[in-house]
């Protein structure tokens, strides 16, 4: 995979704090900053961290969540979190230290994923059905690489869902730094930004806000996206599939990558695909003609 062109460039074994910085890290950037030599925390301190931030996080059956190490006999993922709250997390490993990172400053939305994981496989069970299921995967699938696109535009999310790419992201580029903000929830995804490269997509969810939401502190804004997020996957369950998850190519969100401050950068249809059927709105609980905005209110980080 081609690499793209970052300033400066970071090592790819640097310390988490190096990326507290840059783009698309900024759920997680405080957290980040705590960490400035290698190597990556292990359980213990990522506990005392999650007991810091987020002492609430809980499973999807309310069971205080923990960092523990894997073991070859553990039962399945989910399963075991469930259950126990025990979420398997591997020593030195970028990967499972940002799920952890994802913990902290999305606790509701992962529990109800967990719920959501463990209702399905019930239902499925006792329906006799085989396999996953597309709910099932479309969960996994934002788990890993879902980012949720929150904007005070009705005109933005609507550019983006139509792969209306150029238009977004260049002839509009003051008004999304405004009124957009992406907001990374898939740990996978932060492990693919420490070293992006050519065509790294991400799985997007849009949200209209009212302009009021903007005015919120980051740490307020988080902690209402995730209370947002968790609420939508549940009412939106019986839809949710991949495909309800849109395509979005992040080496476009500016700042990113110094290749996209060029025109130019958004006319590779390699990376920026033109859309290739008629796509569905973004699904968003604030409609933009003043009968539903969402208000947003100040909450306690």
């Amino acid at each position: 995979m081609a690499l793209v062109s970052l300033l400066p460039m970071i090592s790819i074994d640097a310390a988490p704090a190096a990326f507290a910085s840059r783009p698309l890290f900024e759920p997680i950037a405080g957290l980040l900053a705590r960490f400035g030599s290698r190597p990556l925390p292990g359980v213990d301190e990522l506990n005392r961290l999650l007991d810091e931030v987020a002492p609430a996080a809980t499973s999807g059956s309310d069971r205080t969540i923990r960092f523990v190490v894997p073991h070859e006999d553990d039962p399945a993922y989910e399963e075991r979190i469930f259950a126990t709250g025990e979420v398997p997390t591997r020593p030195e490993d970028w990967h499972d230290f940002f799920n952890a990172m994802a913990w902290c400053v999305w606790p509701r939305t992962k529990a109800t994923c967990n719920a959501l994981h463990l209702a399905q496989i019930a239902a499925r069970r006792e329906a006799g059905l085989p396999g996953r299921g597309s709910c099932r995967d479309a969960l996994t699938q934002f788990d890993e690489c879902g980012i949720v696109v929150v904007s005070a535009s009705p005109e933005i999310p609507a550019l983006l869902a139509a792969h209306r790419w150029e238009e977004a992201f260049w002839e509009r580029r003051g008004e999304l730094q405004a009124t957009t903000r992406f907001l990374v929830f898939g740990h996978g995804t932060w492990d693919q930004l420490r070293q992006p490269f050519f065509g790294l997509c991400a799985k997007a969810i849009y949200r209209g806000v009212d302009a009021d939401w903007l005015a919120l502190s980051p740490d307020e804004q988080q902690v209402e996206a995730d209370r947002w997020l968790a609420q939508h996957l549940t009412e939106q369950l019986e839809d949710l599939s991949p495909r309800r998850l849109l395509p979005l190519p992040l080496l476009g969100v500016p700042g990113v990558t110094v290749d996209n401050a060029e025109r130019e950068y958004y006319r590779d249809v390699r990376q920026f695909r033109p859309l290739r059927e008629p796509s569905l709105k973004p699904r968003s609980s604030a409609p933009h003609d003043g009968s539903g905005r969402v208000r947003a209110t100040r909450t306690r980080p």
